[in-house]
């Protein structure tokens, strides 16, 4: 039976899901694992936090998305159906997983943060 997503633990299994989906991807896989070269012990706990904070403002993240994005989309051009397939990964990653309002939060906000960093990569 499904919950609500109520604490890290939850996060870590949220995002363990959804990347393990990501690394396989034939849409945006080679991103991660052929352009960015994701060292993916360093990137989950980074995630782990990133996730956390939005969810449960934890405070525990620092770091900076959107130049990581801009570095990586003058690697490799992203464009919006990137941006919009790794949304939608997320959000069946969280529907699979959980049911809530914490759910329907990380999804709402993981569709705002995605759209703000799609803008300001693209232009």
């Amino acid at each position: 039976m499904k919950t609500d997503i109520r604490n890290r633990k939850d996060i870590e299994k949220l995002v363990n899901a959804f990347y393990d989906k990501v690394k396989k991807d034939d849409t945006i896989g080679y991103l991660f694992n052929d352009v960015a070269k994701v060292n993916w012990e360093l990137h989950l706990p980074k995630m782990y936090d990133f996730w956390e904070n939005i969810l449960f403002y934890s405070g525990n993240y620092s770091g900076s998305p959107m130049v990581v994005h801009k570095e990586l989309h003058q690697k490799s051009t992203m464009n919006q159906q990137h941006f919009q397939h790794w949304n939608d990964l997320f959000s069946e990653t969280v529907d699979k997983l959980f049911i809530g309002v914490r759910a329907n939060e990380i999804k709402e906000r993981a569709s705002n943060i995605a759209q703000v960093i799609m803008y300001k990569t693209l232009n």
